[in-house]
């Protein structure tokens, strides 16, 4: 039997694997935290502080006017981009007129050739 509190041997990868894993359960936590809508505080050692505080109703007016006119440009600009793409397409389709339209080029080598006995 192994005694009581003594670790196994461990490779070095095996212990970084370990570390990331307790670092990103942390970050993880952290992440949940400060994306939350209410006031947090977070000091770390005296080293790293920071507070995080919920915007304010003036704010978040703001943001929503903000969003609005994003989404405006975005649909005035798909519009703009479909009308573009739209007239491209139109281009490249022949019409009646263009392919009624005798060469002149054509008659003349018909001419040329209905000529030769």
């Amino acid at each position: 039997m192994s005694e009581g509190g003594q670790l196994q041997n461990f490779s070095v990868d095996q212990a970084a694997g370990a570390v990331v894993l307790i670092l990103g359960a942390v970050a993880s936590l952290l992440l949940v935290i400060w994306q939350s809508k209410c006031l947090c505080k977070i000091n770390l050692c005296y080293i790293f502080q920071c507070e995080r505080r919920p915007p304010s109703e003036d704010e978040m007016k703001g943001l929503k006017h903000q969003f609005e006119k994003a989404k405006a440009d975005k649909e005035a600009k798909d519009k703009d981009d479909k009308l573009v793409k739209q007239k491209s397409d139109e281009s490249l389709i022949p019409t009646k007129s263009i392919e009624n339209k005798p060469d002149i080029e054509n008659v003349k080598l018909k001419e040329q050739i209905t000529e030769i006995p």
